[in-house]
């Protein structure tokens, strides 16, 4: 399949939903911009920036993995580390700051990033409006842990996550899928199918079956307030 090619500033950037075809590797199309209407159509339409370099590689992966908020397997190490209470959880308190620890802190079998400085101002322009969330675990006052992502509707779009300390990122999506789950949340978007994001409850789903969830979970009234005013675990 080839990639379409999409010229900056297009408005819409991408064709309707039932037209965009994923080549096997997930791959739709390149060029287009990272300006926020840009993103915010993608993710509408299941569509997500793979790097910020020109030309942008746009994915939308065929099976696509999603975590049901309430199926999180946390596991008892991380419902220890919850209910001792020694690393503490915060939202948009650093998102830049969780952003750059994605890109940076090291994690095995992976040499570099897709989280470029492009990606890194055009996510906290999203940030700036609402849209682009973050989770920190700090140890004291040290950001040991966290993740970041989109907030539209009952759905929530995962980006990364980073570790400095064990198990912190799992206790960053612990008490983001609780949360989402008691507001409403419906779907967590994995984007990528790992063995580490299959053992915390994400499973497959055909894409189509994913866009047809997507498409009622985006229209649906945002969630991202009520959960954040969910009483902590």
């Amino acid at each position: 399949m080839i990639p379409l090619l999409l010229p900056p500033g297009r408005r819409p950037m991408f064709p309707p939903v039932e037209r965009i075809r994923p080549g096997r590797d997930g791959l739709v199309a390149l060029g287009g911009d990272l300006h926020p209407d840009t993103l915010l159509e993608a993710y509408r339409k299941g569509v997500f920036p793979w790097d910020g370099r020109d030309p942008i590689p746009w994915y939308s992966p065929d099976p696509r993995l999603i975590l049901r908020p309430g199926a999180f397997h946390a596991g008892h190490t991380v419902r220890r580390l919850a209910a001792r209470g020694r690393l503490a959880i915060a939202y948009d308190t650093a998102f830049v700051d969780v952003m750059v620890a994605c890109a940076t802190v090291p994690r095995p079998g992976q040499g570099g990033t897709w989280i470029t400085t492009s990606l890194v101002e055009a996510y906290a322009r999203l940030h700036r409006q609402g849209v682009a969330h973050s989770v920190e675990v700090r140890d004291g006052e040290r950001l040991v842990g966290g993740l970041y992502g989109l907030s539209i509707g009952s759905a929530f779009f995962g980006e990364s996550m980073f570790a400095r300390v064990p198990d912190a990122s799992k206790l960053a999506l612990y008490d983001l899928s609780r949360r989402l789950h008691a507001a409403g949340g419906t779907v967590i978007d994995c984007q990528q199918d790992t063995p580490h994001l299959r053992s915390l409850g994400a499973h497959a789903v055909r894409r189509a079956d994913y866009l047809a969830q997507l498409a009622t979970a985006v229209d649906d009234p945002p969630i991202w307030a009520a959960a954040m005013a969910v009483s902590p675990a």
